[in-house]
């Protein structure tokens, strides 16, 4: 294939596909990471409870979702669960982020449990000693610097999703790489459609990027007194 050969016009014909595809792309990862966060918490909390009905049920949950591949994920939920539990499909969008955010979910209960663990047992006694409960000194003292040591997983956490939303394109989401597919099946070209799908995605990832370092740095100097100081000076 002669580069120089390449029909970069049949990518602007079909354009609007993949600025529609962008908002999809972007849609589906926010929703899904949000949701995947917000139900993560709750999992790894649940996963360092010492009450083995609470444990257990969440490390089935986790092992279950980190075990099976998110393609098949995608189209049990699809294909089956949503139209078994409501007796029709919501589309794509409602199934695209609801597989996101149960896959998300286990991935970011392993970050969340890890985060927690990480901090030294002795300042649970210390909260405990001065009178909080274990939800107070896990609000207060526990969690406030167990998110520093997150961030940077869960950032890459927030990436992985963003590559991934691409298989819900088996459900026919109208994503970048739907537009990719159409514009390759319209023409028979492939070079052209699947390099623009390729480019879109790195730049979003890499906007992505440069966003967790910039909460990473916030975070940071808000932990700290004495950049805090240093940057006000």
């Amino acid at each position: 294939m002669n580069f120089l050969d390449m029909r970069w016009d049949i990518v602007w014909n079909y354009r609007e596909f993949f600025i529609n595809g962008i908002w999809v792309t972007i849609i589906l990862t926010v929703c899904g990471y949000i949701g995947g966060i917000i139900l993560g918490v709750l999992l790894g909390l649940g996963k360092t409870s010492k009450r083995k009905w609470i444990y257990l049920p969440c490390k089935l949950y986790v092992d279950l979702f980190r075990g099976t591949p998110m393609l098949v994920q995608i189209l049990i939920i699809h294909l089956a669960l949503i139209p078994a539990v409501f007796g029709q499909s919501f589309g794509f969008i409602f199934s695209g982020i609801t597989a996101l955010v149960l896959n998300s979910a286990a991935y970011n209960a392993e970050i969340i449990r890890a985060g927690i663990e990480s901090i030294d047992k002795g300042q649970m006694e210390a909260a405990r000693s001065l009178g909080l409960t274990h939800g107070q000194a896990m609000r207060k003292i526990i969690l406030p610097q167990a998110i520093r040591r997150m961030i940077p997983p869960l950032g890459n956490e927030f990436i992985a999703l963003l590559k991934d939303s691409s298989l819900v394109t088996v459900i026919a989401a109208n994503d970048i790489l739907y537009a990719a597919k159409v514009v390759a099946g319209a023409y028979q070209r492939f070079w052209e459609p699947y390099l623009v799908a390729a480019v879109l995605y790195l730049i979003l990832t890499y906007l992505v990027t440069k966003l967790v370092a910039f909460v990473e740095r916030r975070f940071s100097i808000s932990y700290n007194p004495r950049k805090k100081r240093e940057g006000r000076t």
